[in-house]
């Protein structure tokens, strides 16, 4: 093998290294209980015992075979975890429980130590010098009680908040005790005034913005008829007609006619009654007497 496949195949192995080990460093120590009472885990033999959960915070599987647990800084591959086991695959946002009650050669999910109170639980990567994570279970820990990481939300993958709560073994840790945006809201709006009007508000919007839209897309148009101009009707035509009105009933009814023709003419007609001229008769004025009304005798 010449130089340049020797550095190849080196470039090879040591990018797997790298992301084997990146993908161990998502993994944490997110909850240890030392102490069991009656209502603790039970393991494979019956036992009530203390134990370890890691939990994978990326959104990839992870490899923990290989990797060590231990309580001891000086002794960092305390208790190694199979290489041999195909369940020490982690999928994304789970985790796993780890027994502590000593016994190592019980199993892959076992320790050879017992956690204490006061005492220190260290992940190392499986290079067995690299600490990945660690959680301190204090020293005043309740009995049935854990030692925990909790995030803020679920989809936060920092867990920066360690306290004490009860056991909550291969659950996803969240809920800290940060104010969220609702518990500012109820402490703030108590009643729930602000938010009623501001929903009453969204859907008032909402609802003029519809009628806009509708209002916009289905418009009917006018579709009345306009008053058409009589076709032919010029002032020589007028003039013969009210001479014609005129020798037949008289200059007041055509004065009136005439004056009807004029507006019409010139476009200043005030109402949409095409053709149509009403005169209605008055008490108060000669257009009531029969005498206006007679006909003519022929000459």
């Amino acid at each position: 093998m010449d130089i340049r496949k020797k550095i190849i195949v080196a470039a090879v192995l040591a990018l797997s290294l790298s992301a084997g080990a990146q993908n161990v460093s998502d993994l944490i120590v997110s909850e240890v209980m030392p102490v069991p009472d009656s209502t603790s885990l039970i393991d494979g033999y019956g036992a009530k015992t203390g134990w370890i959960e890691l939990f994978n915070a990326s959104q990839g599987t992870v490899n923990f075979g290989g990797c060590f647990l231990t309580d001891d800084r000086s002794d960092l591959q305390k208790s190694p975890i199979s290489t041999l086991d195909r369940s020490t695959r982690l999928g994304p946002r789970q985790s796993v429980v780890f027994y502590t009650g000593g016994h190592n050669d019980n199993g892959t999910y076992y320790t050879s130590f017992i956690v204490r109170p006061g005492s220190t639980v260290y992940l190392v990567s499986n290079d067995g010098r690299t600490i990945v994570d660690s959680l301190q279970v204090p020293s005043d820990i309740p009995v049935s009680m854990s030692a925990a990481k909790f995030a803020h939300d679920n989809k936060a993958r920092i867990f920066d908040e360690i306290r004490v709560s009860s056991p909550t073994p291969g659950s996803y840790n969240a809920g800290g005790s940060r104010e969220t945006g609702a518990h500012r809201m109820g402490r703030e709006d108590p009643h729930g005034w602000i938010l009623t009007m501001v929903a009453v508000s969204v859907v008032f919007l909402a609802l003029m913005l519809l009628w806009w839209l509708f209002s916009m897309l289905f418009r009917k148009k006018d579709k009345t008829p306009k008053p058409s101009r009589a076709k032919g009707l010029t002032p020589e035509v007028a003039a013969a007609i009210s001479m014609a009105l005129e020798a037949e009933f008289g200059s007041e009814p055509v004065a009136a006619i005439s004056m009807a023709l004029h507006e019409f003419l010139n476009d200043t007609v005030h109402d949409n009654e095409s053709f149509i001229i009403t005169i209605n008769p008055s008490a108060t004025s000669q257009w009531a007497q029969k005498s206006l009304g007679f006909r003519r005798s022929p000459r």
